[in-house]
C-alpha cells in the first residue's frame, strides 16, 4: 500500500504541476462561463416556468442540445486521453519505468497508482466546473437547488468521472500497447472521433436508417453517458430516442428522483463495464510486458 500511495502522490503532483493540466482547466473554467452567459436570458425567462429551476443551469440553452451537457460529453474524453496517453510508453522508452520498478514498488503499484491519480485529477476538475456553474448560476437566479435537484447533480457528476475514467483506461491500454507515445494519442483520438460519429449519425439519419442509427447509439459509449446525463438533468426527458422523433420537444411533466435512476442504471452499468473492460486489459499486458533495462 505504501508503494501505491507513492506512485499516486507523484503522479498526482505530476498532473496538477503540468501545464497541460493547467490549459485544460482554465479552458473548461472559461467553457462553462461562456455557457452559463451566452444563455442566461432563456434561463431568466424560464425561472417561473419549472419546478426545477436550478437544473435549468445545466440544461438551458435555447436549443434542442443543451450546451453544458454537450461540453462535457465532448470535453472529458479529450482529458481522459490527455493524462492517459503518454503514462506507460513516455516512462518505457525514457529508462525511468525499469528504474522505478527497480525499487520496492510492485507492478500492480505503478498501474493502479497512474490510474487512480489521473481519476482523481478529473473528479478534481469535474466537481470545481460543476460548482463554478452551481455558484455563478445561484447569483444570477437567486434560487437554491432542492435536495433533489443537489442528488441528481451528484449522481451526474460520479457518472462523469466514470465516464472520464473509461477514456483514460482506454488511452492507458494504447500507452501499454504502443510504443511510441504519438501513435497511441493518436489511436486513442481515432476511437473518439468514431464514438463522436456514432453518436451524431442517428441525429442525420435518414428516416428509413431510423434502427440503424438506435442500434449505433447503443454501443458507444459517448451516447450512455449522453443518456445518463439527460435523464438525470432533464427531469421531462424519457430516452435520447424519444428527444430525437420529438425533435428536440421534452415532456413538461417531470419524472421522480426514483424513476429517474432506474431509466439511467442500465447505462450507467453499462459505462462502469466499459471502463473495467480497458482498465482490466491494460492491467493484465501491463504485469506480463517484459520492461527492458536502459
Amino acid at each position: 500500500m505504501q508503494g501505491l500511495m507513492t506512485v499516486f502522490r507523484k503522479e498526482l503532483a505530476d498532473n496538477f504541476n503540468s501545464w497541460r493540466f493547467i490549459i485544460l482547466f482554465v479552458l473548461a473554467f472559461a467553457v462553462s462561463v461562456f455557457a452559463i452567459y451566452i444563455d442566461a436570458q432563456y434561463i431568466r425567462q424560464e425561472v417561473s416556468e419549472t419546478r426545477f429551476v436550478f437544473l435549468q443551469l445545466y440544461t438551458t440553452s435555447g436549443q434542442a442540445l443543451p450546451l453544458f451537457i454537450l461540453f462535457i460529453t465532448f470535453f472529458v474524453p479529450v482529458v481522459g486521453i490527455i493524462l492517459g496517453f503518454d503514462a506507460i510508453n513516455s516512462e518505457r522508452s525514457s529508462g525511468t519505468m525499469s528504474r522505478l520498478l527497480s525499487q520496492p514498488v510492485y507492478r500492480d503499484m505503478v498501474i493502479n497508482g497512474k490510474f487512480l491519480a489521473g481519476v482523481v485529477t478529473m473528479a478534481v476538475m469535474l466537481a470545481s466546473i460543476v460548482l463554478l456553474v452551481a455558484g455563478m448560476g445561484l447569483r444570477m437566479i437567486g434560487v437554491p437547488p432542492s435536495s433533489e435537484e443537489a442528488t441528481r447533480l451528484v449522481v451526474f457528476l460520479v457518472t462523469s468521472i466514470i465516464y472520464g475514467a473509461f477514456w483514460l483506461g482506454l488511452a492507458m491500454l494504447f500507452s501499454i500497447y504502443l510504443q511510441r507515445v504519438a501513435t497511441s494519442a493518436l489511436a486513442s483520438l481515432a476511437i473518439w472521433l468514431l464514438f463522436i460519429f456514432m453518436f451524431a449519425f442517428p441525429f442525420f439519419a435518414q428516416p428509413g436508417q431510423g434502427q440503424l442509427g438506435l442500434v449505433i447509439m447503443r454501443v458507444s459509449p459517448i451516447t450512455l453517458f449522453w443518456q445518463v446525463a439527460t435523464l438525470l438533468l432533464v427531469p421531462g426527458a424519457r430516452t435520447l430516442e424519444q428527444i430525437l422523433q420529438s425533435g428536440g420537444l421534452v415532456p413538461s411533466s417531470a419524472l421522480p428522483l426514483s424513476q429517474s435512476l432506474i431509466s439511467v442504471w442500465p447505462h450507467l452499468i453499462s459505462l462502469i463495464l466499459l471502463m473495467v473492460v480497458c482498465f482490466a486489459i491494460s492491467y493484465i499486458k501491463f504485469m506480463r510486458e517484459e520492461i527492458r533495462s536502459t
